[in-house]
């Protein structure tokens, strides 16, 4: 008799796709070692951050014991570059993470219930819309003053209508389909419905677009810290230190270029990582994955309908 063929797990799947996806997999470790190393950074550098030291003004890169030399106020700028990654890093991850959060409440919400509702939610993220996303951060940022927290505040409130958008989308192409309907006929809340059965399967591409937008964010921080309405000096942040470069840019312009390509490479990163979580989260794509693996593919919708007659 034939065995039947075991099933790879729903991890297996993604896991499988988007180690596939080399771009993405690269990006990925990139972020990741720049995390390690900015958080472990008062491991292995006895240099202050803040604080100048016995080396010449302006030393170039590759100064004995300085990797990238010496910025105009003689602080190392390779420990100032990674103490900057942490700052940075949140200035992208918690306002994207806080304003995803209030975005799948509201755009689940708008489109569950339809009706007035919906309409007041939309409605009031098109007045949100009506404003250019730079300028309204810079607005905010300048109306609460200037440090990270406001930083922060200010890049959330801009990126929750982008994201309520892709929520309520999302929701509504889930709530039509058959499985919903069973479960509202088995007297299932409202509630239960959109914790169990629609934020799962609309997750997907919240997700993916989310983590696209944290190196846009990055490079939004980056610029309010330069125009001054973000990190004030003298705190380490890749803006900052742009800002600070640029009045010795024909002598020095390396203390410009490596907080630059800092703030390059890692939005570039996030985009890749979001470009394989498109593959990687797609269920068609992981069904093609997993029949080449010798599985059976199964669909999002026969899993969902089997959880609810299971209930």
């Amino acid at each position: 008799m034939r065995q039947n063929a075991k099933y790879p797990s729903q991890w297996t799947l993604f896991s499988r796709a988007l180690a596939a996806d080399r771009p993405a997999l690269a990006g990925l470790i990139f972020i990741a070692a720049l995390g390690l190393l900015s958080l472990g950074i008062p491991l292995w550098s006895s240099y202050d951050p803040t604080a100048p030291v016995d080396v010449p003004r302006l030393s170039p890169p590759l100064t004995p014991g300085h990797v990238l030399g010496i910025d105009s106020h003689q602080r190392d700028v390779l420990t100032r570059l990674l103490w900057g990654g942490r700052v940075s890093l949140l200035a992208g991850i918690v306002p994207t993470l806080g304003a995803t959060m209030i975005s799948l409440a509201l755009g689940s919400t708008a489109a569950f219930f339809g009706g007035v509702v919906e309409t007041f939610i939309l409605r009031s993220m098109d007045i949100l819309f009506a404003f250019p996303s730079v300028l309204l951060a810079i607005a905010i940022a300048g109306a609460l003053g200037p440090n990270e927290r406001n930083q922060m505040l200010a890049i959330g409130i801009v990126l929750i209508p982008y994201i309520t958008r892709v929520v309520h989308d999302s929701v509504r192409n889930v709530t039509v389909l058959p499985y919903i309907e069973a479960s509202r006929s088995l007297g299932a809340s409202a509630s239960a419905i959109i914790a169990r059965h629609i934020l799962p399967n609309a997750l997907p591409p919240v997700v993916v677009y989310s983590t696209t937008l944290i190196g846009m964010m990055m490079v939004l921080s980056s610029g309010l810290s330069f125009l001054g309405l973000g990190v004030q000096p003298p705190t380490p942040d890749w803006g900052v230190m742009v800002r600070d470069a640029k009045d010795v840019l024909g002598v020095a312009p390396w203390l410009s270029t490596f907080p630059g390509l800092m703030i390059l490479f890692t939005a570039l990163a996030f985009n890749y990582v979001g470009d394989g979580l498109t593959g990687a989260l797609d269920p068609r794509h992981r069904s093609r994955k997993a029949a080449s693996a010798g599985g059976a593919p199964q669909r999002t919708g026969d899993l969902e309908e089997a959880r609810i007659r299971s209930a």
